[in-house]
C-alpha cells in the first residue's frame, strides 16, 4: 500500500510540474508579446512626441527660423496652400484640407 502511495504522489507531483511548466511558458510568451508591442509603441511615442515639440506651432517655427536660417522661411496662410493632383487622364490642382480623425 505504501508503494501504491508511494507512486500515486510522484504521479501527482510530475504531472503538477508539467502543468506548470506549461503554463509559464505560455505567460512568458505573453510577456514577450506585450513587451515587442511596447516597444513598437514606445518608438512610436518617441517620434510623435519629438515632431510636436518641434513642429507644433508656426510660431516655433519661425523661433527656429530666426536661429538657423536667414530669411529662407515665411508664414503662409493655409487657404493658399493648393494640393497638385496627378491623375491618369490629367492633372488637378485643388485646395488644400485639415481633416481631423
Amino acid at each position: 500500500m505504501k508503494k501504491f502511495a508511494l507512486a500515486v504522489v510522484i504521479f501527482f507531483l510530475v504531472l503538477s510540474t508539467a502543468i506548470i511548466k506549461n503554463t509559464t511558458k505560455q505567460i512568458e510568451d505573453e510577456i514577450f508579446t506585450v513587451k515587442e508591442n511596447i516597444r513598437i509603441l514606445k518608438t512610436e511615442f518617441e517620434n510623435v512626441s519629438l515632431e510636436h515639440d518641434y513642429l507644433s506651432s508656426s510660431e516655433r517655427l519661425l523661433e527656429y527660423q530666426s536661429q538657423y536660417f536667414e530669411d529662407e522661411l515665411f508664414q503662409k496662410n493655409i487657404n493658399d496652400i493648393r494640393v497638385y493632383n496627378i491623375l491618369n487622364d490629367g492633372n488637378k490642382i485643388q485646395n488644400f484640407k485639415i481633416i481631423k480623425e
